[in-house]
Order: structure tokens, then C-alpha cells, then sequence
């Protein structure tokens, strides 16, 4: 089963695609992140991810789609609407795709991959890196969080042991 992980970001938004065998063993088939302008207008970063989403599941045609919910705080209420904007791409990509899609919580991701729902970054590169069998912590951040939300999507559907 293939599987992908989105992190949204109007900068950056990190994708990773995981390959679960019957064994529950873990592939990490891609993962990088899709960077955008900040100088650019949003509508023209929404096309460019719109761009870069439909090829990467063009190219790998995965089973399903995780993507993180949208997390809001009183004190980063911008943020959430930016990430918003990104996530409504996201969610017309894999639609469009005819994938499924699958909406995690940041600490329920966080708690699956982790063990507790207020790890660090850190926390969560080092955590990807030994549960997917990598030399290195996935850098940046973003790229530990896709994958990190796409095996906690594989855990959700009993995919992992």
C-alpha cells in the first residue's frame, strides 16, 4: 500500500510517500519538500502546489492521502488561515486523484510517531528517522512531519504492526 503525507504550507509543504509491505515494513519511496515564492501572490503559489501535487500523484498513485489538520491557536490565528489556503489545494489534488483522504490531528500524529502529542521537532525527525530505517534525521522539519503524518495514517489503518 502506498501512502502519502502532505505537511501544508504556503513556503513550504512538505510530501512524503511511504510504501507499507504485508509485513508492515516501511519504505520511504520519496519525500522532499515543494518550495514557493513568498514574493509570488498566494493565487500564484496555490497554482504552483496545485502543479506540483497532481505530479507527484501522477507519479506515484498512491492508495490514500493524510494530510494534518488544520491546528489553530489565539495567538497564531494567521497561520492557520496561510495553512488553511494550502490545505484546500491539498484536499482538491487528492480529490481530483480520486484518493482517499485522511484528516490527522498535529497531536495525534505526533503521539503515534512520537509518543507524546507535544514532541519537538527534534523529536519527530529522530522518531521518523529510526521507525523508517534512515541514515539521518529527515530535514527539513517538514519532511519528518509528511512522513511522519503518512505512518501515522498506516498506524491508523493497521497497516504497521
Amino acid at each position: 500500500m502506498k501512502i502519502v503525507g502532505i505537511d501544508p504550507g504556503l513556503v513550504r509543504t512538505g510530501y512524503a510517500c511511504l510504501e507499507v509491505g504485508g509485513s508492515g515494513a516501511v519504505r520511504v519511496l520519496d519525500a522532499g519538500i515543494f518550495r514557493l515564492s513568498a514574493r509570488q501572490p498566494i493565487a500564484h503559489r496555490l497554482k504552483e502546489l496545485d502543479a506540483d501535487l497532481t505530479a507527484l500523484l501522477e507519479e506515484w498513485h498512491p492508495e490514500c492521502m493524510a494530510v494534518e489538520r488544520v491546528f489553530s491557536h489565539s495567538a497564531h490565528v494567521r497561520t492557520a488561515i496561510v495553512m488553511a489556503h494550502a490545505r484546500g489545494v491539498v484536499l482538491l489534488a487528492a480529490a481530483r486523484a480520486e484518493i482517499a483522504i485522511h484528516e490527522l490531528a498535529p497531536a495525534s500524529i505526533k503521539m503515534a510517531i512520537a509518543g507524546t502529542g507535544a514532541a519537538t521537532k527534534r523529536q519527530m525527525q529522530l522518531a521518523v528517522a529510526a521507525q523508517c530505517g534512515l541514515a539521518r534525521p529527515p530535514s527539513p522539519p517538514d519532511v519528518a512531519d509528511a512522513i511522519a503524518i503518512a505512518l501515522a495514517q498506516a498506524r491508523r489503518i493497521g497497516a504497521l504492526r
